[in-house]
């Protein structure tokens, strides 16, 4: 080895400083960011909002019938534009200059949506006027995906029940609304009460008996109306 190498190897890389060795400069002191409250016409932007929602076929002829319900309460208490477009089969939704909620649009998409699915007109209308109400869609494969054929007729028969009983029953302890279309179940309510429909429609679906459900929905219910 020769003097040079081993003059190279004596010497040793000095070792970085730990961070909690290294002094700081200046005490920096971090502050919370205050941002004051936005007022709603700062919200409002330039470019007007757009929404569509499509018309099912089987819906054509309620809307027609039902269209001056739906068209007044959009545009006199919400302030917004609305139209029905042929050629695409859409509800087609926009906001105007004298729109005063930002949110008012979203308001009119659900309530129309609503409307679509198959709920009552009168039903439809407590999304405007009530701001705690929400719309749930959900199907019955999300549930249990191995029902096909006849099994899966039987579970849409639980849910419905004899004439409608068990729907009807399920509606007035939960104060929700129930749409069955087929394979598929809509649900229109607050947030606590559409949980507890939904806990029941999913324990019919996978074979419980319907006074047991009833039993454990009344409890519950009870539960939450004793809570608020």
């Amino acid at each position: 080895m020769s003097e040079e190498q081993a003059a190279g190897s004596s010497k040793t890389t000095p070792k970085r400083a730990r961070p909690e060795e290294m002094e700081l400069d200046e005490d920096v002191s971090v502050k919370k960011p205050s941002f004051p409250p936005i007022s709603a016409e700062k919200l409002k932007s330039d470019k007007s909002e757009f929404r569509k929602i499509p018309i099912p076929p089987h819906r054509f002829t309620p809307l027609k019938e039902s269209w001056m319900k739906i068209y007044t309460p959009v545009v006199e208490h919400l302030k917004l534009q609305i139209r029905f477009n042929v050629k695409t089969r859409n509800v087609e939704l926009k906001t105007s200059p004298e729109t005063a909620d930002v949110g008012s649009i979203q308001k009119a998409a659900d309530f129309v949506r609503a409307f679509a699915l198959g709920f009552d007109l009168e039903d439809c209308l407590a999304l405007i006027r009530l701001d705690d109400l929400f719309l749930e869609s959900f199907e019955i494969a999300d549930v249990k995906t191995t029902l096909k054929g006849d099994h899966l007729a039987r579970a849409i028969g639980r849910i419905a029940g004899k004439g409608g009983r068990t729907k009807y029953t399920i509606e007035n302890v939960t104060k929700t609304r129930i749409v069955l279309a087929d394979s598929k179940i809509h649900i229109l309510g607050s947030f606590q009460n559409m949980r507890i429909a939904r806990t029941a429609i999913c324990n019919l679906i996978l074979g419980s008996p319907p006074a047991k459900v009833y039993g454990k929905m009344r409890t519950v219910a009870s539960r939450m109306s004793e809570r608020f």
